[in-house]
């Protein structure tokens, strides 16, 4: 029996992969890459989340579900997976600490804005508010991180003052591609839970006009900017005081994981064409 979905699956597929594919080929990705980890993908979601109940998976199964064979099935699970736990890793700890500087008082002044930090030698310094919010990656390689980043910037009496009141490694295009599989992912994760039938939904909005005059897209830049900016942090406030890692004494029961993501876009739109 036809699949009454497939058309219009098959049509978000391709707006999609679109501006996947552009990226691919500004870094010379080749198509057999990209069929070679849809396969192994296939294989994996096929394996480990359609998994009949009480019954374990076979080949054959992931087989039928995938329409692989069973020996390229065999094949690729035998493989390892390619991942990046090095850059996942670097991400979410340098983001913590920003977000630390930003909320913690003991690294506040009086008004309440991050203050600037001596490296060391100091009880409020900056090693101590890498070592309260990253754990054990070294102070140096922190700082070199977030100078990297243009996040921070050091002072002529050598403190380490915020830059920006976010995280986003902007000289490493090797991060950046990690946020594009990790953001993106989440993203599709959020779709794909509302899709589902009888499932409380995500929340997941967005605004859009089609017709702003280029003298508007600016000024909507940096206002978009700065309340997203805000809202994310009273989030991070919220979210940090019910985080066990950041608050040990939080009670409760399993471990989630949740956040909420905000993103900017923008298109040139081709005016309609004239009828004659």
């Amino acid at each position: 029996m036809p699949n009454r979905h497939a058309q219009p699956i098959i049509a978000a597929l391709t707006v999609l992969l679109r501006p996947l594919v552009r990226i691919l080929l500004r870094h010379g990705i080749p198509f057999d890459v990209l069929a070679a980890v849809a396969r192994r993908v296939y294989v994996r979601v096929a394996s480990e989340e359609f998994v009949l109940p009480g019954r374990k998976q076979t080949t054959s199964r992931v087989s039928i579900l995938t329409g692989l064979t069973r020996k390229e099935v065999r094949r690729i699970t035998m493989a390892a997976d390619v991942e990046d736990e090095e850059a996942t890793d670097r991400y979410n700890r340098a983001a913590r600490v920003m977000a630390g500087w930003i909320r913690d008082k003991n690294f506040q002044g009086k008004s309440g804005a991050p203050l600037a930090l001596p490296v060391e030698g100091n009880p409020v310094s900056f090693g101590a508010l890498v070592r309260c919010y990253s754990g054990d990656m070294p102070v140096r390689a922190m700082l070199d991180e977030l100078l990297q980043a243009g996040a921070v910037r050091k002072t002529r009496d050598g403190r380490i003052r915020m830059q920006a009141r976010f995280y986003v490694p902007e000289k490493s295009e090797t991060d950046k591609l990690h946020i594009l599989g990790s953001d993106t992912a989440d993203l599709i994760a959020t779709i794909a839970h509302n899709l589902k039938a009888q499932t409380v939904p995500r929340f997941q909005r967005k605004v859009m006009y089609d017709n702003v005059p280029v003298e508007a897209v600016q000024e909507f830049q940096r206002l978009s900017a700065d309340r997203a900016q805000a809202f994310l942090e009273g989030i991070d406030r919220w979210l940090a005081r019910r985080d066990r890692d950041v608050n040990p004494t939080v009670n409760g029961t399993g471990r989630k994981r949740v956040g909420i993501g905000l993103y900017y876009f923008e298109d040139d739109v081709q005016p309609p064409q004239q009828k004659d």
